[in-house]
């Protein structure tokens, strides 16, 4: 197989394979967060073509966020089951096969079946919960720095394809650029199957920063039920106070990031008569500085009290969004918020994995991060419909904006009642 050979290879360079992991769920990621983030250039060619209302639209994308969402738990007990590589092959597989039947659509209903339903499990297969896995399983040392690079790749993805989908759409119609979303996303589901392993016993190596001497122990066989090992870790993680803040504020995280800037913002900035290509390079440029805002994240949540990090982040990302309404929409006010909010778009992400690591165990920590990532999806899924109900009914975006502003600032206050993890004790020393 070419992931052993390659193994090897890097071995007798002193590189660990996790860094390849690291690269082709990059990769993966990147291209499955352009798919979910291409909706929002979509919005007003759907509406020329087939005249259907923002309401309308977002309804289905509403559906597709919080399907997103709600896999993520039961995607984490798919990869413990199932392995890496095969659910991300079927994920992909199932994402290209909606996008292909979507080139033939005529009707709402059949948008919100398929940009709504089936895309929504299909990366809801994996989401950030992939991230989770990887950088758990093959990292026992540098694990914040692999989520923030992960995240990065979510963010990213769906902000730096949009101009290009943009140009295409403005060109050769929308379903010429959905036709380049699926070629991208079988480049990617190739580099899946050659290099994708599932553990680092596979390529026999231990994790990255694990220098141990004894064999590790197998993984442990669950033979539960998917939905079983799901709804159990539910149960128990609810009855912690840590859960439901971590829930609430990704929540708020869901509502004031995907759900709001990536589907609304080019829609609304052509109301204030910026074009869409243009818009989409803001939205891309936003990707850019959460490219680096994001890593940086992660290594700042391996070093400081990952508590007070999140405090800064919903904070300011609170502070720009009630900022926007006051650029004027100017090339200068777009680009003091591109560049605020870019650094600060999904950068709560390493900080948040962290602690719920912290909180729950490293055994548990990807199935319990599914469930606070299922709120994440939630937010996003209330905020696209609530952007799309405030343009339909009141003819402005901009009653949504200052909502998600003020719910960051609360976020802000109520993560600061999470409990400083206690520092670990020294063992005493045996006479």
């Amino acid at each position: 197989m070419i992931s052993n050979w390659l193994a090897a290879a890097l071995s007798r360079r002193n590189v660990h394979y996790g860094w390849v992991m690291v690269g082709v769920t990059f990769l993966a990621a990147l291209i499955s967060a352009g798919t979910v983030g291409a909706p929002g250039v979509f919005i007003v060619p759907l509406q020329k073509e087939f005249g259907w209302s923002t309401a309308e639209i977002s309804s289905a994308l509403s559906i597709r966020f919080i399907l997103f969402g709600l896999m993520a738990p039961f995607a984490a007990a798919l990869l413990n089951r199932y392995g890496l590589r095969n659910v991300t092959l079927t994920a992909q597989l199932i994402v290209v096969s909606a996008l292909v039947l979507s080139l033939g659509m005529t009707e709402v209903w059949q948008l919100v079946a398929l940009w709504g339903v089936v895309i929504g499990i299909g990366t809801g297969m994996t989401a950030l919960v992939l991230g989770a896995t990887i950088a758990t399983r093959w990292f026992a040392a540098r694990r914040g720095l692999v989520v923030g690079i992960m995240t990065a790749s979510v963010a990213t993805g769906q902000l730096v394809f949009l101009p290009l989908l943009a140009s295409l759409t403005e060109r050769y119609g929308w379903r010429l650029a959905l036709g380049f979303v699926c070629i991208m996303l079988g480049v990617s589901a190739l580099a899946v199957l050659l290099v994708m392993r599932d553990r680092p016993s596979d390529v026999g190596l231990r994790p990255f920063g694990d220098e141990g001497t004894t064999p590790l122990p197998a993984p442990p066989v669950n033979h539960g039920s998917i939905t079983g090992v799901a709804l159990g870790t539910l149960r128990d993680a609810s009855k912690s106070t840590a859960f439901w803040i971590l829930f609430a504020t990704f929540f708020v995280c869901g509502a004031s990031t995907n759900g709001l800037v990536q589907v609304h913002l080019i829609p609304m900035c052509l109301d204030f008569g910026i074009p869409q290509v243009q818009a989409a390079s803001l939205l891309a440029a936003m990707g850019i500085f959460d490219f680096f805002g994001t890593i940086m994240s992660g290594w700042l949540s391996d070093r400081y009290d990952n508590r007070y990090l999140l405090f800064w982040y919903y904070g300011l990302r609170g502070l720009s969004l009630i900022f926007l309404p006051f650029s004027d929409f100017s090339f200068y006010g777009l680009s003091i918020f591109a560049m605020f909010y870019g650094l600060d778009w999904i950068a709560t992400v390493p900080p948040t994995v962290r602690l719920t690591a912290q909180k729950f165990g490293p055994e548990r920590a990807n199935l319990v991060f599914g469930w606070i990532f299922a709120g994440h999806q939630l937010g996003a899924g209330t905020a696209a419909f609530g952007a799309g109900f405030s343009r339909t009914v009141y003819q402005s975006y901009l009653p949504a904006f200052f909502i998600a502003g003020a719910l960051c600032v609360f976020a802000a206050l109520i993560v600061l009642a999470l409990s400083r993890q206690p520092k670990p004790q020294p063992k005493p020393v045996m006479a």
